[in-house]
């Protein structure tokens, strides 16, 4: 039985303020040579694990994980597109209207593998923690969504069984996978209809039927 429902932020409740996402355009800008899969686990363990003085101080340290000396000019451009996905990004047209539904009959988490500089302006911007009884940021929490802990640790913080929660969310490795392998039901947001996960909805207005 359901009682608790994590929600993934970008890409799901919050649409990107750029397009294709912002990551994606930091491989491109950065000239990273890697496979996606295997250039966002080394992204996110950096960007999105600990806190910054700015984003200057991020992208750099990006760099020097992949060993890159871009010129400064380019440096500012990774800051420049992040700022503008920040300042751009709202949430899709259902998102508000069904996480006030669904407040009403379930407890509601935001887990999000983020940075602190945009995950804090959105939630401040669209006034998300008033939907949530519970918000999981890895900056702060200090491990990401694809750590085994991660959704013992909120199981356990909520007061249920793992198999008591649902991850709702747009990705399949960042948040189908460690969550099913956790032993949390998973539902995939998939808006183009391009993906294949059983169960899935091409909006968030259709979870209701499929959890």
């Amino acid at each position: 039985m359901v009682k608790v429902i994590l929600f993934d932020l970008w890409g799901t409740i919050i649409e990107n303020g750029v397009f294709p996402s912002p990551v994606r355009q930091i491989k491109r800008i950065l000239r990273i040579n890697l496979d996606f899969s295997d250039y966002i686990v080394k992204f996110e363990e950096v960007f999105m694990l600990r806190e910054f003085d700015n984003l200057t101080e991020a992208f750099k340290e990006i760099c020097n994980e992949f060993e890159l000396t871009p010129p400064d000019f380019v440096v500012d451009k990774c800051v420049g597109l992040w700022n503008k996905n920040a300042i751009l990004a709202k949430p899709f047209e259902e998102s508000l209207e069904v996480l006030s539904t669904l407040k009403e009959k379930y407890k509601l988490v935001l887990l999000s593998n983020t940075d602190q500089f945009s995950a804090d302006q959105v939630i401040k911007k669209f006034d998300l923690e008033k939907y949530f009884d519970k918000i999981v940021l890895s900056y702060k929490h200090g491990k990401l969504k694809t750590n085994p802990e991660t959704f013992k640790d909120i199981a356990n913080d909520m007061g249920v069984d793992v198999t008591d929660m649902v991850m709702i969310g747009d990705s399949l490795e960042s948040d189908m996978k460690p969550a099913e392998e956790a032993g949390a039901k998973a539902v995939l947001v998939d808006r183009r209809d391009r993906r294949e996960h059983d169960p899935k909805v091409l909006t968030l207005s259709g979870i209701e039927e499929v959890i």
